[in-house]
């Protein structure tokens, strides 16, 4: 899944840079090399929706309620925004299961701070801590995340259209192609 939609928002960065002239900021930051959940999602995953998340739900929460209660509090509204983005993907009635992925990630995470908190517990190798990490993402989500998509179908569907979307970009690039070669030559 993060392939596909890191491929999909670089070719919308790459499109957006040759037509407007802007650049947009990456959405991912090497999420492979997350050392810690805290790092996953706070600086490596879905940069965008964890800077608004961090403005709009932890932020607040955190300063009248404190630091766990934060976070907890917006990997639940994450977890709703799923539920509502995948029912409109599946037309399927929600089951919880992509929220209790989010409030398990919330309650692991707001762990994580804790047991970092503690300046005597022993801190595993970088590269155990990463097979952790990745390992528990990857399970959480093979058991939570997916299994609502994966049931209907809905899956073959992303990638159906997927790849009619690069189909009608490889039609656009070869007109343009094709407006541009007169010009030059």
């Amino acid at each position: 899944m993060y392939i596909s939609l890191d491929f999909v928002l670089y070719i919308f960065a790459f499109f957006s840079h040759l037509l407007l002239k802007t650049e947009l900021e990456p959405q991912f930051n090497k999420p492979y090399l997350s050392t810690s959940l805290r790092d996953l999602w706070g600086r490596r995953w879905n940069l965008m929706v964890s800077d608004i998340l961090r403005l709009t739900v932890y932020n607040p929460v955190r300063i009248r309620y404190g630091t766990g209660t934060g976070i907890l509090a917006t990997f639940a509204v994450s977890g709703f925004m799923h539920e509502i983005l995948f029912y409109y993907i599946t037309l399927e009635k929600p089951t919880g299961e992509v929220s209790l992925f989010f409030v398990l990630h919330g309650v692991c995470t707001a762990l994580e701070g804790w047991y970092a908190g503690h300046k005597n517990c022993p801190v595993p190798p970088k590269l155990v801590r990463m097979v952790l990490t990745i390992g528990f993402f990857a399970c959480t989500g093979y058991l939570l995340f997916f299994p609502p998509v994966l049931r209907n179908g809905s899956v073959d569907m992303v990638i159906e259209e997927n790849f009619a979307l690069l189909e009608l970009m490889e039609e656009g690039i070869r007109k343009v192609v094709g407006l541009i070669v007169p010009i030059l030559v």
